[in-house]
């Protein structure tokens, strides 16, 4: 028995180690631009809102109320307005969910008798405008809301006014919701509506429902699965071609992960795969959006994931931010909602810490000629390189720059744009002793939305008249080219000058005349700036 509790003791202290390690996996390819936690925890759901000035807010619920912040400016993130619950004797709630239309927001909690709160947003920047709380006839609370064109839909109400699915009408006064059908066949914890067809998550009884909602007076059913037994469906999304959809399992058996079903056949609705996050098993899911080839998830302790599903088989993670670093746990703490905006702008609820705003990097992949080695087929070391994102128009001003350092293995540095939205730009990189190299002709088509990159390296014309220098012939590679020490845009003789100088005194250190990055400046340095000044080599611009 003693060598039992000995051999369980050391089984909990290795699981432990391998929580806490999980913990400590930090961030990936995901950054965090600013965070508000000025309100009561703990926090709830979230949604954002564009104006029609392109300005960003996210609308954030909070213990005793709804914050709204302008995200706009990631130097300056600031509250704009706050609305409290405005239910007599129920001044809070642990959970709070919102959707928009138009310029107004609509608020709903599992508060008795809070009804739906409606919110002007048409003032914004100046502030926000409550209009009222409205309350349906025999209506009382709601779970959750979801909206599609100018209808709102309220999931799992009170009973007597119907804990499945009922339609609100925006279109005649969004001001003053008009009741249409509903469907309350199952209690349904959320809902996803796409072509008028709703895919319904009824948590307590392991399925999804799929509504036909074509008709707002009167919804039917067309089919419905188990999201495999004893699961808890908690919400649903599609995938962009509307072939899969991806369930996140809250309750439930372990564990609760997302779920992928191959949904082409409504007769034969198939299991495809799950996902959970790199490395971490015990964390439960709550919420997932799709935004193109992406799924973008609240995954609790685990914080937000974002995950490549173009083959929805095979789910890729490719960036996470931890907003709750300090377990991976399976109790409902952390990243309670997300979503993303046009701009590339991430924005996540924590339980207990708030508003997260987040961007993902954008990949630069370039070599600098004299640092790259063809007998490693690497860097000599790393070094930082600047990027500009430039109009892709005359006269080709610049939208945002962002510096980083390039990996002498990948030859990739991960860049921050904070401020380009996306767009055709001209992606311009300098070196420190390279001459400047523009992206191929046109420009380059950016989406801050993905994790999309430019490689200068794979393609001699990759760079804007072709100018690059083939370094390697397998692997093929290009680098732009070396030797540009006073940075005018050409090589020539006071770059070679100035070389040989530092070379005749062999200068060492972190110096622009050191072409190879070897931290010498030698007969090598000296060679490839005087191969470059020969050859007439300079900036090629539009």
């Amino acid at each position: 028995m003693r060598k039992l509790f000995l051999l369980f003791a050391v089984l909990c202290i290795i699981l432990s180690s391998e929580e806490n390690v999980n913990a400590q996996l930090g961030n990936k390819n995901m950054y965090l631009l600013g965070n508000v936690n000025n309100h009561t925890t703990p926090y709830s759901a979230l949604w954002g809102y564009k104006a029609p000035d392109g300005r960003e807010y996210a609308i954030l619920g909070t213990f005793d109320g709804t914050q709204f912040i302008d995200i706009t400016d990631a130097s300056n993130i600031h509250q704009v307005g706050f609305v409290a619950s405005t239910s007599p004797g129920h001044s809070s709630n642990l959970w709070r969910e919102m959707k928009t239309f138009s310029h107004y927001a609509y608020i709903v909690s599992e508060v008795p008798n809070s009804g739906i709160q409606i919110v002007d947003l048409q003032y914004l920047p100046d502030s926000i405008h409550y209009v009222k709380k409205f309350v349906p006839a025999g209506h009382t609370f709601t779970h959750s809301i979801s909206q599609s064109g100018p209808y709102l839909y309220l999931n799992g109400c009170n009973a007597s006014f119907g804990n499945g699915v009922t339609v609100l009408d925006l279109t005649v006064n969004p001001e003053t919701p008009v009741k249409r059908g509903a469907y309350n066949v199952d209690y349904v914890h959320d809902c996803r509506i796409v072509n008028d067809t709703i895919y319904a998550a009824n948590v307590y009884i392991s399925k999804v429902s799929i509504i036909n909602a074509t008709n707002k007076n009167s919804l039917t059913g067309i089919t419905s699965f188990i999201n495999m037994a004893n699961s808890g469906p908690h919400n649903t999304a599609l995938t962009e071609d509307r072939k899969f959809i991806l369930v996140t399992d809250e309750v439930g058996n372990l564990p609760r992960a997302l779920k992928i079903w191959n949904i082409q056949d409504l007769d034969n609705i198939t299991y495809v795969t799950n996902w959970q996050p790199t490395g971490i098993t015990g964390a439960v899911i709550h919420n997932v959006e799709t935004y193109g080839k992406y799924a973008l998830i609240a995954h609790y302790t685990a914080g937000i994931r974002l995950v490549d599903i173009s083959n929805p088989a095979v789910p890729a993670e490719v960036a996470y931010y931890d907003t709750y670093p300090s377990d991976n746990s399976g109790n409902y703490e952390g990243c309670w909602g997300v979503y993303m905006f046009p701009s590339g702008k991430i924005i996540g609820s924590d339980r207990s810490t708030g508003l997260y705003v987040l961007k993902t990097n954008f990949n630069i992949s370039a070599v600098p000629e004299g640092f790259y080695n063809s007998s490693t087929n690497r860097l000599n070391a790393k070094d930082t390189i600047r990027a500009f994102l430039r109009s892709a128009s005359s006269p080709y001003t610049i939208i945002d720059s962002s510096k980083a350092v390039i990996d002498s293995v990948s030859f990739t540095g991960n860049f921050r744009f904070n401020l380009a939205p996306a767009g055709t730009y001209y992606i311009v990189v300098r070196h420190r002793n390279s001459i400047e190299t523009w992206s191929r002709m046109n420009g380059e088509s950016y989406n801050p939305m993905t994790l999309s990159g430019y490689n200068f390296s794979d393609s001699l014309n990759k760079a804007f008249g072709n100018n690059q220098k083939q370094v390697d012939l397998t692997p093929e590679r290009f680098a732009i080219f070396s030797g540009d020490v006073n940075q005018d845009g050409s090589v020539d003789a006071s770059d070679v000058s100035s070389i040989d100088n530092d070379a005749y005194n062999s200068v060492t250190g972190y110096v622009k005349t050191d072409l190879t990055g070897d931290n010498f400046v030698d007969a090598i340095d000296v060679s490839i700036g005087d191969n470059n000044s020969g050859n007439t080599v300079m900036a090629i611009i539009p």
